[in-house]
């Protein structure tokens, strides 16, 4: 490891640990990270200095949450395990479903191998301090990284590719691993830098469409399979509705907030616009781009007022309160309007794979590596440090916690969320689940088409954050308070600050 990487190192972890302590503010923190050349996936960046949003572990103590480990594999893990009997492997992660499941799991791991396995779950930032920290002076304390999609290329050269690990140690391949189990756009977006794998899939929180089926039947409307027909159906639902005190959607539209940029991104996107043009300038405010802007505003007319005011929890809540008819937003919260106190239970919700964009623009007329598509996607990884003091072992775990049988129990006891796998969408536990109540993986289909097809991913540059959290909602927040005197005043304002902002890292 170069100086100047030992260096950049030693900052991001002194950076960390200043906002873990409170000695900056989030903001600061994120422009601070941004120079230093690492950024965070925007979706995790919401969470810095608190917790994610988690449905709570599930079907505990149910046959659904039972392992079926194939005996072939059982018995290799016994076996392949016996060298490595009384040795500790540490695990640091920020409080994602698959990271409480495997908390919860690891002693069935830790009597098949006698591997013990500690999972530290911190917020994170002081994830990142951690890994930066291990990674800088290669101290092997922790075995296995929990990465941010955005964290992927500063720790690619501290982790072991995992398909060349596979491939290099036969004896230490778990059989039936089945590498083509995960879907090709997952590995892509969230677990590769520089042309290289560098993790494993963990988690996948995507954008899908959720609905009233009671009153979609109630009025006689089809699942809409355009953006025309979803707002034809916005408007219907809130024309026939709004009396009775249900609105024709609902938002996540706080100013200033990420989630705000969530939602402005998924009309972007499936108006044919993207955040940056293949110049690698900001292009929102393009034809398309304003196209996808409207859209969003009119959609705010049939939203309840109080929406300006929501993130993604306020969105969520006016849905399992039973005022809101259908939206687009992340699945992983479909679950909680089937259980709990939600008042939309006993299965008046319903999933669908989100509307097809009106038109899409490509990749490569995009920038910095930005996949413009409707399924907005918050991904992140695990990965096999290269300074582990116990690599072998940290493997054998890595493979059994990703494994199709572990995937799929997380997919269940995660309060349904995160199937990286594809045998995970058919496994019978999962399709068991499928059914109205907590934990339910009944909108399962609909993120297992949109990961395939229309899986959106975020620009990816270390001041994305800063632009995504500080620049993008709190302008639009001001349009929508009414302060600018067009959009098109807006969105020049958002070019401007956001070109600024990208400047260090285009070219």
């Amino acid at each position: 490891m170069s100086f100047k990487q030992y260096d950049r190192k030693t900052y991001i972890a002194d950076l960390a640990g200043k906002f873990a302590r409170r000695g900056m503010t989030k903001r600061e923190f994120l422009r601070k990270s941004a120079m230093a050349g690492v950024g965070f996936s925007s979706f995790a960046a919401s969470f810095l200095g608190g917790v994610r949003p988690f449905n709570g572990l599930t079907n505990l103590g149910t046959p659904l949450a039972m392992a079926n480990t194939p005996d072939d594999v059982a018995a290799w893990l016994k076996d392949v395990g016996k060298p490595f009997a009384g040795t500790t492997i540490r695990y640091t992660s920020e409080a994602t479903p698959p990271t409480n499941v495997a908390s919860e799991l690891k002693s069935e791991f830790e009597e098949l191998t006698g591997i013990n396995v500690e999972i530290e779950i911190v917020p994170l930032e002081q994830v990142l301090q951690k890994a930066t920290l291990d990674a800088q002076g290669q101290l092997g304390t922790y075995d296995l990284y929990y990465l941010d999609q955005a964290w992927a290329a500063l720790f690619s050269p501290d982790t072991i590719n995992p398909r060349e690990l596979y491939d290099s140690k036969p004896e230490l391949a778990m059989p039936g691993y089945d590498w083509d189990d995960f879907s090709p756009p997952l590995v892509d977006g969230i677990a590769m830098a520089y042309g290289a794998q560098m993790g494993v899939p963990f988690d996948i929180p995507i954008a899908i469409l959720m609905y009233r089926k009671d009153l979609y039947d109630k009025h006689g409307l089809a699942v809409p399979t355009t953006m025309a027909e979803y707002m034809e159906v916005t408007k219907a639902l809130h024309e026939a509705e709004v009396g009775n005190g249900i609105y024709g959607t609902t938002g996540q539209l706080k100013s200033g907030h990420y989630s705000l940029e969530c939602d402005w991104t998924i009309w972007l996107w499936a108006h044919g616009g993207s955040i940056f043009n293949k110049d690698q300038m900001f292009s929102g405010n393009d034809e398309q781009g304003m196209e996808g802007l409207r859209y969003m505003l009119e959609l705010v007319d049939y939203m309840p007022a109080d929406a300006l005011t929501w993130t993604w929890d306020g969105q969520w809540q006016s849905m399992a309160q039973g005022i809101a008819a259908q939206c687009i937003s992340w699945g992983e919260f479909f679950p909680g309007l089937d259980g709990g106190d939600s008042k939309v239970g006993g299965g008046l919700m319903e999933a669908a794979i989100p509307p097809e964009e009106t038109s899409v623009r490509a990749p490569e007329d995009a920038g910095f590596n930005e996949i413009p598509h409707i399924g907005h996607q918050g991904g992140s990884s695990i990965a096999l440090s290269k300074y582990s003091k116990n690599p072998d072992a940290a493997w054998l775990f890595m493979q059994w916690v990703t494994s199709k049988d572990v995937v799929a129990r997380s997919s269940t006891v995660g309060g349904g969320a995160s199937p990286v796998r594809l045998s995970a969408f058919k496994d019978e536990r999962v399709l068991a689940a499928a059914k109205p109540g907590a934990g339910t993986t009944r909108h399962f289909p609909a993120i297992e088409w949109t990961i395939n097809n229309r899986m959106g991913s975020e620009p990816d540059l270390p001041s994305w954050p800063e632009i995504a959290n500080n620049v993008i909602p709190v302008r639009l927040g001001e349009l929508l308070a009414g302060q600018f005197d067009s959009p098109e005043a807006a969105m020049e304002v958002i070019a401007k600050e956001t070109d600024e902002l990208a400047a260090p890292f285009r070219g």
